[in-house]
């Protein structure tokens, strides 16, 4: 039987981008990695030895390379590390706000694979592009949870307007391979409160 699993989160960075924390008698791991996430996680107290990425936009990424350095983390994503993904060249080019990343190193990439394990737990991987190129969702389904990054979220689902962006694409992902999970799988997504899948199949306007 997999432990009972703790999950909290932490929201920061100019998006106001949630950081997401599991734990189980196994071991601790990360979803993300905003802005203040590494401070957040000493006031915590907790030692986390995987990072999962659902995709590399800057404000998901901003404090991956310092949890690696401190945590001695592995870092799990769809694809290598690429300025093109976090979308720091494009934001400085489209706003003339400069935002800055800290490169890290991926280890394990999650390319043309459908499961990984972290923290004592088997997560499904479902890769669902469309806002994101290497967008990605982890699910637990003995817990029955879902990190959804930007892919859904609570009546809506993610921006399609960056690089590589597709409504028809994300839309299509979210319905063949998220709306079948059961109804009372908890969403977690990258911004905003959670909400279930129930509830997106039932209420969500893109999803109609």
């Amino acid at each position: 039987m997999l432990p009972v699993m703790d999950v909290s989160f932490f929201s920061g960075g100019m998006a106001m981008t949630n950081g997401w924390l599991a734990q189980t008698s196994a071991g601790a791991l990360a979803v993300d990695a905003p802005q203040g996430m590494a401070a957040w996680l000493r006031q915590c107290g907790v030692t986390v030895s995987t990072l999962l990425l659902t995709h590399q936009h800057f404000d998901h990424v901003q404090d991956a390379a310092l949890i690696q350095r401190e945590h001695g983390a592995r870092i799990l994503a769809f694809a290598p590390y690429s300025r093109e993904l976090t979308l720091e060249i494009l934001m400085e080019m489209a706003t003339g706000m400069r935002v800055s990343v800290d490169p890290f190193r991926v280890d394990e990439l999650l390319e043309g694979r459908t499961q990984v394990e972290a923290a004592g737990v088997e997560w499904r991987l479902e890769h669902i592009p469309g806002h994101s190129p290497d967008s990605v969702t982890f699910h637990c389904e003995e817990e029955g949870i879902l990190f959804a990054g930007d892919v859904l979220f609570a009546g809506s689902i993610g921006r399609t307007d960056f690089p590589g962006g597709s409504m028809e694409q994300l839309v299509q992902g979210v319905v063949e391979k998220l709306l079948p999970l059961p109804d009372a799988t908890r969403v977690l997504p990258g911004h905003g409160p959670e909400t279930t899948i129930g509830a997106e199949r039932l209420d969500n306007p893109y999803l109609s």
